[in-house]
C-alpha cells in the first residue's frame, strides 16, 4: 500500500497529523448531529402526515417575540433565522480556519477543491435553469439545488456503516466549507429585501465593537453573547438575512495559535459551539421546515413540475457531474496526481454524496418562494426526494468499494508501537524503527522463554513413570 511522505500534496494524498485530527474531531460531531438531523426530519414528516398535522402547523406558525423590536416571529422563523445563525457562525469559523490553517491556506492545494465546489454549485443551477427553460417554469429556485449538507451526508455514512479514508473525508469537508461560503453569498446578494440602513449601520457598528473586543483580548461569554444577540437583531431588521451576522462574527475569530496556546480561540469556541449547532440548532430547523405533506400525488408532482424536477435533477445529476467533472478537469490541467490508493470512482461516489442538500437547500427554498406557501412545500418535498435519491445512489457506489476503504482506514489507524500516533506518520523516522525493534526483541525473548517452558513440560510428560 502506498505510503506518501508527510509533505505530499498530491490530490487526495495523506493529511498532516494535526489536520487529520481536526477533521476527525469535526466530522465526529457532525456525524452525531447528522443522525439527530435525520431523526428530526423523519419526525417532522410523520408529524405532518398524520392526524396530528394540525398541531404541527399550529406550533410551527405560533408567533413569539418582542413586536416592538421587530422580532415577533413564528417558531419556524426563529428556527430558520435565529438558530441557523449558530450554524452559520460555525461555518464562518470553519471557513476562517481553512483559509489560515487548513487545506485552503495554500492556493495550489486549494485550487482543486475550490474549483470542484464551484462547479458543484454552478452545474446544479444550470440543470435547474435548463429544466425550467424547457418546461416554462419559475427561475426563482435556481439556487435551491446548489447546497451540500455535510451533516446529513455523514449521517448517511454512519447509517450504511461506511468509514471513508481521511483524505476523502477531508475533501468532503472542504467541499462543504466552500459550498457554505457561496451559499452565504447567494443568500446575502439574492435574498436581501428592502434595506433599513439605520439597522444595517447599527449591525456594522456592533460587528466593529465585536472585532475590537476580540483584538483587545477581552474574554467572557457574558460580554459576547449579549452583543451577538444585539447584532443579530439589528441584522434581521436591516433586511439582510440574519444568518449573515453569524458568518461575520465567525470570520472575525482568530484561528491561528500563538506561543503557549494549544488551540486557537476560534478552534476553542468552535469546539464549544459545534455541538449546539449540530445537536440542537440544525435538528430543530429540520423539525419545523421538513414537515411537508407527502402523498402519492405529491411525489408524482415532484417529477412532473419543472420547478421541483429541476431541484431533484440539480441535486442528483448536477451535483455529481459538477463536482466530479470540475475535479477531473482541474486535476488534468494542473497535472495533479491522484493518490494511487484511490480511484476516480471514489471521487464520483463522494460527488454523488454531496447531492444531499438538506439544511441550506430548505432554507434557500423558503427564501426563494417566500410569497407562495404551496410552492414552498413542493420545493421542500423536492429537496427531500432529491437528497434521498442522492443518498441511495452514493450508498450503492460507496458499498462497492467498502472493503478497499476499510483496508485504508485500518492502515491509517495502525499504531503498532502504541505511542498514540499512527505508524504511517512515523515510518520514515529512525526512532519509530528503534521502538519497533525493542518491541519485537521483547516478544522474541518472551517466545523463547515460552518455548523452553513448553519443551520442559513435554520432556516431563514423556518421562516414564
Amino acid at each position: 500500500m502506498t505510503a506518501p511522505t508527510s509533505n505530499d500534496r498530491r490530490f487526495l494524498g495523506r493529511l498532516s497529523l494535526p489536520e487529520r485530527r481536526f477533521v476527525a474531531d469535526a466530522l465526529r460531531t457532525e456525524t452525531v448531529g447528522g443522525v439527530l438531523l435525520l431523526v428530526a426530519a423523519v419526525v417532522a414528516l410523520v408529524w405532518a402526515n398524520t392526524p396530528l398535522k394540525d398541531s404541527y402547523a399550529a406550533i410551527r406558525d405560533f408567533h413569539i417575540g418582542p413586536a416592538a423590536l421587530g422580532l415577533d416571529l413564528s417558531i419556524q422563523h426563529w428556527a430558520a433565522d435565529g438558530l441557523l445563525a449558530i450554524f452559520f457562525f460555525v461555518a464562518g469559523i470553519e471557513l476562517k480556519r481553512e483559509l489560515v490553517a487548513g487545506e485552503l491556506r495554500d492556493p495550489k492545494a486549494a485550487a482543486l477543491p475550490v474549483i470542484a465546489a464551484i462547479c458543484g454549485m454552478a452545474v446544479p443551477a444550470l440543470v435547474y435553469t435548463l429544466v425550467n427553460t424547457i418546461g416554462d417554469g419559475s427561475m426563482d429556485g435556481w439556487a435551491v439545488p446548489t447546497a451540500t449538507d455535510i451533516a446529513f451526508a455523514l449521517a448517511v455514512l454512519a447509517v450504511i456503516g461506511t468509514s471513508l479514508p481521511s483524505a476523502l473525508r477531508a475533501f468532503l469537508l472542504t467541499l462543504a466549507v466552500v459550498d457554505d461560503l457561496f451559499a452565504i453569498l447567494i443568500i446575502a446578494v439574492f435574498f436581501t429585501g428592502d434595506l433599513n440602513f439605520a439597522a444595517l449601520g447599527g449591525a456594522f457598528a456592533g460587528l466593529a465593537v465585536f472585532w475590537l473586543l476580540l483584538r483587545k483580548g477581552v474574554r467572557g461569554w457574558y460580554v459576547y453573547v449579549p452583543l451577538a444577540l444585539v447584532i443579530w437583531g439589528l441584522m434581521y431588521n436591516s433586511g439582510v438575512h440574519a444568518t449573515i451576522a453569524g458568518v461575520a462574527m465567525g470570520l472575525m475569530l482568530r484561528c491561528t495559535t500563538r506561543e503557549g496556546e494549544k488551540h486557537s480561540p476560534g478552534e476553542h469556541i468552535e469546539h464549544l459551539v459545534r455541538p449546539i449547532s449540530a445537536g440542537l440548532a440544525v435538528p430543530l430547523f429540520a423539525l419545523f421546515s421538513a414537515g411537508v405533506s407527502v402523498s402519492g400525488k405529491a411525489i408524482g408532482d415532484v417529477f412532473t413540475q419543472p420547478v421541483t424536477l429541476g431541484v431533484v435533477l440539480g441535486l442528483v445529476v448536477g451535483k455529481a457531474i459538477g463536482i466530479f467533472g470540475g475535479t477531473w478537469l482541474a486535476a488534468r490541467f494542473t497535472r495533479a496526481e491522484l493518490n494511487p490508493d484511490l480511484a476516480w470512482p471514489d471521487v464520483f461516489a463522494v460527488a454523488s454524496l454531496a447531492g444531499i442538500g438538506f439544511t441550506v437547500s430548505l432554507l434557500i427554498g423558503e427564501l426563494a418562494f417566500a410569497g407562495d406557501p404551496a410552492m414552498t412545500d413542493e420545493v421542500k418535498a423536492a429537496v427531500l426526494i432529491g437528497s434521498l435519491i442522492a443518498a441511495v445512489l452514493a450508498s450503492v457506489l460507496l458499498k462497492l468499494r467498502v472493503r478497499r476503504y476499510q483496508a485504508l482506514v485500518v492502515e491509517e489507524e495502525r499504531d503498532e508501537d502504541e505511542d498514540g500516533i499512527p505508524d504511517v506518520y512515523e515510518e520514515h523516522t529512525p526512532e519509530y524503527h528503534l521502538r519497533m525493534a525493542d518491541i519485537y526483541e521483547r516478544k522474541a525473548a518472551e517466545h523463547r522463554e515460552r518455548a523452553q517452558l513448553a519443551g520442559a513440560s513435554r520432556d516431563e510428560a514423556d518421562r516414564p513413570a
